[in-house]
């Protein structure tokens, strides 16, 4: 018996002593949990080669919120509709707003939020550089769902202003994140493709203010073949990390054709990166240089030294507003796509030649300050866009379109990227939309996923979920 003790107290002792060896943290995984189903006749139209209710730049498409799951999308006859379950149902409830989807166009999605400080859920939708259209709810809707009636009367009356605020006549892209303190911000684009500007609102549970524009449209950016003077900057994501600070991957995209080799191309070029420490008034590169401040005349310009963290010409079909995250320690990723030089040197056809070459990659911040990039070996088979989680453990999981999942190893340096699901049993269109609440909530990776179909024909929505290493 005593032998027995002194071995458990040296065993504890070990386990309790600083530094003191542990057991290798899991590697990636994913188990199919189950699939729940939204809408059996979702809207259905091929835009811009994606769908209305499957954009992943659809940020909060889907969310969870205090064991509750949200969604949002359009019906049938472009109704639309919120609905909510609870994590452990089967079978989700839904309202239908009196909106209906104005036009055919795959940009005019429909992104929720949630104001922490009030217990609000709100949407913005339905606006391609023109007007949007946005609801909230009442107060306390999401801190106590279980007895709050799931029923029109919760939501507010269909705006066409933030609650009064007007912020601009040509909104697109709107991205919902909390801050640290539980106020709301949207983050937007003002103007057009190739001539557009970055801004930020924030609502802190009485009313909206505008913050103001953070990038510029203006400048010369000149590449081998011509030069270009308008452009915008087209967001990999807007996320806060444990710390509170707001992270954010870009991409360029120039409004001058003469930039690019070939014309059937894409005038993207560069991924970029930035932070900011203060809610987004400032910003700053990697190397900290304060590079603009929200609401003033000194916007994040692509004349600006040390944004770029991965440099690309525009004659490689590089892809906007792909995916980003950010680690335990801080560290941002992101998941970037274009078709690279081994297959040659100048796209002709962006949509053919991202299927037929195109390749996702994983950039990322080393905890030494460097930038690393590793390709990752499953091809798109695709022209659209991968989405990037990580669990609790780091390790990275890519979202292909179709719902692929490949995944790598934090202990490997990200180096043994392998395919875990080939999403051959969902028969999913292409890109996804990730629950990113729900993977930090229960560890739990769930996607939204529309049924391929054609023309016009509407096709089942549903939601799938993979429970991730516990």
């Amino acid at each position: 018996m005593r032998r027995r003790t002194v071995l458990a107290t040296a065993i504890l002792a070990a386990v309790a002593t600083p530094g003191t060896a542990r057991a290798a943290d899991p590697g990636p995984a994913v188990s199919k949990k189950g699939t729940t189903r939204l809408d059996a006749q979702a809207v259905f139209f091929v835009s811009y080669d994606g769908l209305v209710n499957n954009n992943s730049f659809q940020k909060n498409g889907l969310l969870t919120y205090k064991g509750y799951q949200y969604a949002a999308w359009y019906t049938s006859t472009g109704n639309a509709v919120v609905g909510r379950r609870a994590l452990t149902a089967s079978s989700w409830s839904t309202v239908t707003l009196s909106h209906v989807l104005k036009t055919s166009d795959s940009h005019n999605v429909i992104s929720m939020g949630v104001s922490k400080v009030d217990g609000r859920l709100h949407l913005n939708m339905d606006s391609h550089s023109d007007g949007y259209f946005y609801v909230k709810s009442v107060a306390g809707l999401l801190d106590d769902p279980a007895t709050t009636a799931w029923t029109s009367s919760v939501f507010g009356a269909v705006q066409t202003s933030m609650d009064g605020l007007a912020l601009t006549s040509q909104f697109t892209y709107p991205q919902f994140v909390s801050t640290p303190e539980g106020r709301l911000q949207l983050s937007y684009r003002v103007g057009i493709s190739g001539n557009g500007r970055n801004a930020l609102a924030e609502y802190d549970g009485s009313s909206w203010t505008a913050l103001g524009e953070w990038s510029a449209s203006t400048g010369t950016y000149t590449s081998s073949h011509g030069s270009s003077t308008a452009r915008n900057m087209y967001l990999h994501g807007i996320d806060y990390d444990a710390a509170g600070r707001l992270h954010s991957f870009f991409t360029w995209r120039e409004q001058n054709a003469a930039v690019m080799c070939n014309s059937g191309g894409i005038t993207n070029h560069d991924t970029g990166y930035v932070y900011s420490t203060d809610r987004g008034r400032t910003w700053r590169n990697d190397a900290g240089t304060l590079v603009a401040t929200t609401g003033t005349s000194d916007t994040v310009a692509v004349t600006d030294s040390g944004l770029v963290v991965d440099s690309l010409n525009p004659d490689h079909s590089l892809m906007n507003q792909e995916s980003q995250w950010t680690d335990s320690t801080g560290l941002p990723h992101a998941i970037i796509s274009y078709v690279p030089g081994r297959f040659g040197q100048c796209t002709t056809n962006y949509v053919a030649d991202r299927t037929a070459d195109g390749r996702a990659f994983h950039v990322r911040k080393n905890a030494s300050g460097g930038w690393q990039k590793t390709e990752i070996p499953v091809p798109l088979n695709s022209s659209q866009r991968t989405k990037l989680v990580l669990d609790k453990y780091d390790n990275a999981y890519a979202v292909f379109p179709f719902g692929r999942i490949a995944a790598a190893s934090k202990a490997s340096g990200y180096t043994d990227w392998t395919l875990l699901y080939d999403g051959s049993d969902l028969n999913a269109f292409g890109e996804v939309v990730i629950d990113e609440m729900r993977v930090r909530y229960d560890n739990v990776l769930s996607f939204m996923y529309q049924e391929k179909s054609s023309g016009t024909t509407p096709s089942a929505l549903h939601v799938v979920d993979f429970a991730l290493p516990a």
